[in-house]
């Protein structure tokens, strides 16, 4: 549902890839924006979901409100989103990556989620700067390929890809600041 969403829009995919390089790149130093990021993909399955037949702009509505409350949330309380971006994250990338392999888990997608919300969650409290620096990476690198609608195989390739690039970019930055 939310790839049909962005297949039909091209300037919400150029707008997402142009958003997923920053946070890529820089989201340890903007995690506000890889929160609200994360939060205006969630709100736009979940508005997509929840408005059935509705127009495009009524989904946009929904997946902005979710995205600006993930970005007050991280301006206000950086641990608090911490660990609700590496619960959030951890859910959907447990969810999209089993789907990615062809895994349909239909009524289990819940638990799937909340399973993966729940190591996400651990991780990211536990290791709070390496955290923001993974998290960031895997939301900028979950942005660009989705918003690219490539194969799963490329998909895959180019996501690894994109994360490593991430990671080694920020921990570069991180510790240049040391």
């Amino acid at each position: 549902m939310v790839a049909d969403f962005f297949s039909s829009n091209l300037g919400l995919q150029i707008f997402f890839i142009l958003v997923g390089l920053a946070v890529l790149t820089l989201g340890r130093k903007l995690f506000w924006l890889a929160v609200a990021a994360l939060g205006f993909v969630l709100g736009l399955g979940l508005g997509i979901q929840l408005t059935h037949g509705q127009a495009d702009w009524v989904v946009l509505v929904v997946a902005l409100f979710v995205g600006g409350l993930g970005a007050l949330l991280a301006l206000l309380a950086q641990k608090i989103a911490v660990g609700v971006a590496g619960f959030l994250l951890g859910g959907y990338l447990a969810t999209w990556l089993l789907q990615l392999l062809g895994f349909e888990p239909g009524q289990w997608v819940w638990i799937l989620f909340i399973i993966g919300g729940i190591i996400g969650l651990i991780l990211a409290l536990s290791l709070l700067e390496m955290a923001l620096i993974a998290l960031t990476a895997l939301i900028g690198a979950s942005l660009i390929v989705r918003a690219l609608q490539l194969s799963p195989a490329l998909t895959g390739v180019l996501f690894l890809a994109l994360l490593v690039v991430g990671v080694v970019v920020q921990a570069k930055m991180l510790a240049e600041k040391s």
